[in-house]
């Protein structure tokens, strides 16, 4: 007999509602959940078909350790038991920085993702930190953190609300949105549109959002931000500035209408590829616009000036009095935030207060270029140890990061390397160990990181809507003795690390003057937590102590677990509403528009102004795909086929210069190495610029991805050396590459 339950989708940022279908333990059907408070009923293809990926039967059921050369399958004790050895081994002999840590895209996908990584790091004290933010991103942080003293305050168009969207390098049709949490973004857009709004979209590529458009430019790749920066001169010159309520918490305004003066619209016109008038109508229309937004995203990050394109995104929206207000970009504020604190000066956010071993790349948020992590394990140098242990937490980076040859090589010479992940792929095949989690049917949800991104206030928590299989271990048990057997704790009970993190905060909580709890005895609250499961008890005490808690029974009306289980469709907390200056974490306590590393980067921008694009150049951008995400979905066969393929977008002119027909075989090189694939003759790009999709290259030997492997594609990032990198943040530049085509006879 079949029966429903109710699950928060993880397989994007959209975080819809789902109802699943399942006969005995297995789902059979999911569609959306009409009642969710957030998604109100709208899925997507993934979601769709979330009982194909849960069910995928090349799935890792049992734990694999290395003996003789090969993985074969072992207990969980066998497991966590070489963890020990192998990692203890490595920090004894060669301290805590030669055991590297690599956090993939699916960790802020999940509840255990969000609630361990820090707990590791911490435990481990190492600074081998490498994640998925520096090849997506990490822009986006560093430009946050430089003008609001918070890497993680970012805010989010206002799409409900909006009178005039501009988008530049984003589009959520495919994506269904990214640092911004909007389920249906479609229909947002085209209610945009039915309520007489305006949609303008920035990008090389004629993709499904820029078809929706009023205004699509077709500008050349790696150019946002010079294209952004002429449209802020000419607020500046045409006086059209006006910021505002904002204006009292600006600083520096001045120095920025000084330090833009040379991008003129002439003057970038010829690099972007983007005439001037239409730069000075863009600018004109975004200020004339009763309320509006500027969003910018992947494209505009993976670029050469990622972080003041991402910046610049924000001085837009308060050039014209548009951040923090209904309408235009706001910051969300989750239910499991920290308690709100009095606004003032604060501690402000710092780059590069360590620098990674061989090519000396600072820290951005803690966090070392992902590009940077070959190099860290294969290159000896005077400045310390190599890498010689690694854990990777759902992450695939032979194929997220550049030159994934070079790493594929570097990971086969670890001394150790423990992989958390459900397939045996392209990077978790060279592990020592390999822990795989159970299947997300089978694990609770809840949004830490996405609510904070979220274009409305809500809360919503799902247990999981099968129980666990036997022989299967909860993903948030898995980290938690990962960390104990890395940590030198190993054999303690898992609760212990849940047990340590709510003593801790508790502790904290009732020290803090600010605090709901403050002076309140901490075993006291401890016993007041509800929920069956160590996460679930944490999960309770963060929506207590946050901005919508019950306070432990200070706020009667207030969130917490059993509120939140009451209501399994989720609960409204309303729409996104003015917060500053109480996000501001600068050292000024205001919006500092023009920090120190910015005004030090901007040279290198007005360097830009003086390249000339070669007359027959061509440029590589990426794209994605609705029915993906990164290289996680291939091995799921209703997720790809159709035009879910790995082929090179070219244009028809280029095309017919360089005698490459629709669905021959083509050489694609770059600066890291060369790849072949198939070419696609479209004018879905511009003149100029080719595009090959992300995640695919599924053919190296050793994987148990059955589907995958039967069309695997090429690697895009293969054709990057891993040199080049925005670098105030480390991102790794994977757009506007240059590359060369030649035809082949054959694939």
């Amino acid at each position: 007999m079949s029966r429903t339950a109710l699950r928060i989708c993880p397989l994007c940022e959209a975080t819809c509602g789902l109802t699943l279908t399942i006969e005995g333990t297995r789902v059979t059907g999911a569609r959306g959940d009409r009642d969710d408070v957030f998604s109100k009923g709208f899925i997507c293809p993934k979601g769709a078909s979330f009982g194909a990926v849960d069910g995928d039967p090349d799935r890792l059921r049992t734990p694999l350790v290395r003996r003789d050369g090969e993985l074969r399958e072992a207990t969980w004790e066998e497991a966590f038991d070489a963890v020990a050895a192998g990692i203890r081994g490595v920090v004894d002999g060669h301290g805590a920085n030669s055991v590297g840590v690599v956090l993939g895209n699916p960790n802020v996908h999940t509840m255990a993702g969000a609630l361990y990584p820090q707990v590791l790091l911490a435990g481990l004290g190492t600074r081998s930190v490498f994640t998925a933010s520096t090849v997506d991103q990490m822009p986006k942080h560093v430009s946050s953190g430089l003008l609001y003293g918070d890497a993680n305050a970012i805010p989010v168009p206002d799409l409900d609300h909006t009178d005039h969207l501009l988008l530049i390098g984003a589009n959520p049709l495919e994506s269904n949105g990214s640092l911004c949490t909007a389920p249906d973004f479609p229909g947002k857009l085209k209610a945009l549109k039915a309520r007489g709004g305006t949609l303008t979209v920035i990008d090389p590529r004629r993709t499904r959002t820029a078809r929706l458009a009023d205004r699509h430019i077709a500008v050349r790749p790696g150019t946002d931000a010079l294209l952004l920066a002429a449209m802020a001169y000419t607020l500046f010159e045409e006086s059209l500035v006006d910021t505002g309520e904002l204006t009292p918490h600006l600083q520096g305004i001045d120095e920025l209408r000084s330090d833009l003066r040379d991008f003129t619209p002439e003057a970038v016109a010829a690099p972007c590829d983007v005439d001037a008038v239409l730069i000075r109508t863009l600018a004109r229309e975004l200020a004339a616009a009763p309320t509006a937004a500027v969003y910018g995203r992947i494209g505009s990050c993976t670029v050469p000036h990622g972080t003041l394109a991402s910046w610049l995104v924000d001085v837009l929206n308060i050039l014209t009095g548009n951040l923090d207000r209904p309408g235009g970009a706001l910051f969300p504020q989750a239910a499991t935030d920290r308690t709100p604190r009095p606004a003032g000066p604060s501690h402000g956010f710092a780059l590069g207060r360590w620098h990674s071993r061989v090519s000396r790349h600072p820290e951005a948020k803690g966090e070392l270029p992902l590009s940077a992590l070959a190099e860290e394990i294969d290159t000896a140098t005077q400045e310390g140890e190599p890498i010689r242990a690694l854990v990777v937490v759902a992450a695939n980076p032979v194929l997220s990061a550049p030159d994934g040859d070079r790493l594929d090589k570097a990971l086969g010479s670890l001394d150790f390397m423990v992989s958390v992940d459900p397939y045996l792929n392209e990077t978790s095949r060279h592990a020592h160990v390999v822990l795989p989690p159970p299947p997300p049917s089978q694990s609770p949800h809840h949004d830490f990181a996405f609510n904070t991104l979220a274009v409305r206030n809500q809360v919503r928590y799902t247990r999981p809507a099968v129980p666990l299989e036997p022989g299967r271990m909860a993903e948030t048990e898995i980290l938690a003795r990962l960390i104990l057997a890395a940590t030198g704790m190993h054999g303690a009970d898992a609760s212990a690390v849940d047990d340590l993190v709510i003593g801790q905060t508790l502790g904290k909580a009732v020290k803090d003057p600010h605090s709901p709890v403050h002076g309140r005895e901490p075993g006291e609250l401890t016993a007041e937590l509800a929920g069956d499961t160590g996460p679930e008890r944490r999960l309770d005490m963060m929506l207590r102590l946050g901005p919508y808690g019950d306070g432990f029974g200070v706020r009667p009306d207030g969130l917490s677990l059993t509120k939140l289980l009451a209501h399994p469709h989720g609960i409204d907390l309303g729409p996104l509403a003015s917060r500053l200056p109480q996000p501001l974490k600068t050292r000024s306590g205001k919006v500092e528009l023009l920090p120190r590393p910015i005004a030090d980067d901007l040279p290198r921008l007005r360097e830009a102004l003086r390249h000339k694009a070669e007359a027959d150049g061509l440029l590589l951008v990426g794209r994605r795909h609705l029915r993906s995400n990164n290289s996680w979905m291939h091995n799921v066969p209703a997720l790809t086929g159709g035009t879910n393929r790995c082929t090179l977008h070219i244009h028809p002119e280029d095309a017919e210069r360089l005698g490459l027909k629709d669905g021959a075989a083509v050489r694609v090189k770059g600066a890291g190495g060369e790849v072949v694939t198939e070419a696609e003759v479209t004018d879905g790009v511009r003149r100029g610029v080719v595009s090959l999709p992300h995640g695919w290259g599924h053919n190296r030997p050793g994987t148990r991805l059955g589907h995958a492997a039967k069309d695997p594609g090429v690697n895009v990032n293969q054709l990057l050396d891993g040199s080049l990198l925005d670098p105030l943040s480390g991102n790794a530049v994977l757009n506007g590459i240059p590359v060369k085509l030649a035809a082949v006879t054959a694939l």
